[in-house]
Formats: C-alpha cells, structure tokens, sequence
C-alpha cells in the first residue's frame, strides 16, 4: 500500500479521502491556502503545509507548489480529489514524472477523455453507444457543416471540444442560424477553453442524465458499480442523485454497463471513472467521461457496499483490482443532496461564520461535510459545504430518510439550499422517478426551451 499520500484538494472530499488513508493504514499530508487554516481535516491529516493565498490560482491550481510539498514531506502519492487539477493531464504528467505515484488515470488516459471529440472516437471504437454527429470536429466549411446538420436532423447542438461545466454549448434549432452560431461557439471555445475546436451533435430534447462509476486497474480489470441517476440539474450543475436509476429498460442498462467494463479495458484506464449519458426513449448516449472521484460517488458505494476511495488508493500503488464483477451487488437505493453555501431563492453564494451546525443522524443516513459550528466558509470556492446521503431497502425508504434528514440538519448563520432539498423530495414529480434534465429549471421558472 501506499506510504504517505498528499491531498491536492480542500473541504469535503479532502476530509473523505484523509479518513480513507486512515483506514488503510497510510499517513497524510494536507496542503491548503492561508484562506483554508480552519479547514477540518487539517487536524486529522499527519501533516499539513500552506500552498499560497486565498485564491485558488495561487495555491491549490500551482502545480510546482503542490509538488514542492510533496516532496518536502517525503509524500509518495498525490490525491488530486474533484475539481482543480484532478483533470489536467499536464498535473498528472508533472506529479509522475517527479516520481510520485498519481491517484488517479494515466496523463495520456486524461487527455484522450478529456477532448471530446477523441473521446468520443474512442467510445465509438469501444461499442459504447454516442450522440448522432459531425465525424470529429465540425468543418469550417459552411456547406459541409450545412449537410452535416441536414443528416443528423433538426435541432442540434453545437459544442465545444474542450469545453465542460456547461460552457461552450450552443442549440440550434433551424438551418439558417447554423453557421453563426458555430461561429460564435468557436471564438467563445478559443477564449475560454484555448481550443477553438467544435464539434455537432443531435439535440436530445427532454433526455435523463445517467451515469455509469466504474473502476479499472489498468492491469486487465475493470468492473461497473451500477448507474446513478442525476438528472436534477440548474444550469448544467447537479442538485440531487440518485443510484440506480430509476425506470430504466434493464436489456438497455446491462449492455451498456457491459459496455463501459470493456471501453476500460481497451483504453488501458486506470482508477475510478465515470462514463456520463443522455438517455432518452430506452437509449444511452455517450457525452463524456470524468476521470476522477466525483461529488455524487457515495450513492455507489451505499448501493454496492464498495469503498471507491480505497480502491483508488489500492489501484494507484500498483494492486489489481480487490473485486471481480461477480461481488458487485446492486442491493437497495441511495440518494444524495448537495448542500450548498447560498441563497436558496436566487443561488447566490453565502459565505460566513456557521454559528451552529448540526449533522441529522438516524438509520441508513450519511453526512460528508467538513462543516464545524464556528467554521467560517470562505468566498473564494465553489459553495458545496456538504452532502447528505441517505440508503434504503426501497427508493421510498431512502427518500422517507432524506426527508428526515433534511428536517434534521442545522446551519445556523450563513444561508443554504437546503430549503430547495426539502422542496424537492416532497415534490410528486420526482417522487415518482425518471424526471429529464430540464425539470428542476421548469420547476424554478427558469426554463427557456
């Protein structure tokens, strides 16, 4: 196993993966801005080290830093969590290259997921279901592109190839503002992302979000922990998961989980990862893969009993895979709500001094937060304070034991969507399964299709 593992990361899934090493045996440094002192997984890690300033520019997103401080205190593995550097191939490359073992897929695994289009050839190539399209990148070519559009059929969207978190998208829904909006999509891709590749898809027009968590070892192995279902969503972001999916064709989920084993397996892929879907009408439809740990990973592992941040951390010191696809059982239903540091009415951020917290308990009920009473939340982050995960016998179970939960829990001083959460598992829509990825924002009357 691992000697000594650096987390690249802060709050929530930075406290998730201290308590893991710890399980296993493995001491830990934590590294944070001058911003993030108070931080609760501080006190737990063996070592801490302060990376920079408050912005996340400065400090969690410097790579030269991050290695320093693994090298100072003679750390042999990196952790790079979700978000910040946990996909940039470049970091992966950096952190190997400086002989640290990376938690997580290979540099040539990252990029290749990473480009949508070779993603998306790759998928092709490995009997994964896509999107109907542009063969690669859509042509400069008005007249190409026209006949392209005209073979897919009407509507369409138009994205970019490095693009993500709901960036870079454009629906087109007649002939005539095709070109424009490719155009458009174009010069928004080469500023925003330093790629101004696009590429064209069918537009789905009320699909679900449905994901697959998988796990390789890059050794041969690879194995599914079923489907998440995370369709609830305001402007690309998800709200609430849930694993499984509900009301889904079972011919269609086996061959695609199926599916998803064997991409693993062809592209070498190392660590845990998530293939993401459309589905609609019984069909899957490849999007994109995410080549980390994600913030929805825990309904998974309620489902099926499997602690994937161990697995990570057992893949990355060279062990094949601890499960064969036969010990994976799918028993029960898991939810999780993301809580978030804002204005429940208008979404805004909160930040500020949490004069009381308390965590909501009970049978079948998960808290992961680093929230403390007398914890200050920082503005210079994204707003996830916590996620409250509830596992039950029945998806009426669990979402019985979510309505308590959120009945339960305290935040007193700063403000917080769980308002929204409660709101949302009373709702009779959700309740019964299988709402498409434009329901929430219907709901809030933001919806613009």
């Amino acid at each position: 196993m691992l000697e000594k593992v650096l987390i690249a990361n802060r709050g929530e899934i930075a406290l998730r993966i201290v308590r893991a090493c710890k399980e296993l045996g493995i001491k830990t440094v934590a590294v944070h801005s001058t911003a993030d002192r108070e931080l609760m997984h501080l006190g737990l890690a063996d070592e801490s080290v302060c990376i920079g300033p408050a912005s996340g520019a400065l400090s969690y997103l410097q790579i030269p830093a991050i290695i320093a401080a693994a090298e100072v205190t003679g750390a042999t593995a990196i952790h790079p969590g979700y978000g910040f550097l946990a996909e940039n191939a470049d970091f992966a490359e950096q952190v190997e290259n400086s002989g640290f073992a990376f938690v997580g897929p290979t540099a040539e695994t990252i990029r290749l997921m990473g480009d949508k289009v070779s993603a998306k050839h790759a998928m092709i190539k490995a009997g994964v279901p896509v999107v109907p399209g542009s063969d690669g990148p859509l042509p400069e070519d008005e007249e190409t592109a026209l006949q392209i559009a005209r073979e897919v059929g009407y509507p369409v969207i138009i994205k970019a190839a490095g693009g993500g978190g709901g960036r870079g998208m454009r629906v087109v829904y007649k002939e005539e503002d095709l070109i424009k909006s490719a155009k458009l999509t174009r010069s928004e891709a080469g500023s925003v992302f330093g790629n101004p590749m696009v590429y064209l898809e069918k537009f789905l027009g009320n699909p679900r979000h449905v994901e697959v968590q998988v796990l390789s070892d890059g050794q041969g192995n690879a194995i599914h922990l079923g489907d998440r279902d995370c369709s609830l969503q305001r402007r690309h972001q998800k709200v609430l998961e849930e694993a499984p999916a509900p009301g889904i064709d079972e011919k269609a989920r086996a061959e695609v989980l199926q599916r998803c084993v064997d991409a693993c397996i062809e592209i070498g892929y190392r660590g845990a990862g998530t293939f993401e879907f459309l589905y609609e009408n019984g069909n899957f439809y490849f999007i994109e893969m995410n080549t980390r740990v994600q913030v929805e990973h825990p309904v998974s592992e309620m489902v099926t009993g499997i602690d994937i941040v161990k697995e990570m951390l057992s893949i990355a010191a060279g062990n094949k895979l601890s499960f064969k696809q036969s010990d994976v059982v799918i028993r029960g239903h898991s939810l999780e709500c993301r809580i978030n540091a804002e204005d429940p009415d208008n979404f805004m951020p909160c930040p500020g001094k949490v004069k009381h917290f308390h965590a909501p308990g009970g049978n079948g009920v998960r808290v992961d937060s680093h929230l403390y009473s007398g914890y200050t939340v920082p503005p210079h982050y994204d707003s996830l304070i916590g996620k409250i995960i509830t596992y039950g016998a029945t998806r009426e179970e669990a979402m019985a034991r979510m309505r308590n939960a959120l009945d339960e829990i305290v935040v007193d001083g700063i403000k917080t969507n769980v308002p929204l959460h409660r709101m949302l598992v009373r709702d009779k829509g959700f309740c019964q399964g299988g709402v498409n990825i434009h329901y929430l924002e219907k709901k809030l009357g933001m919806d613009k299709h």
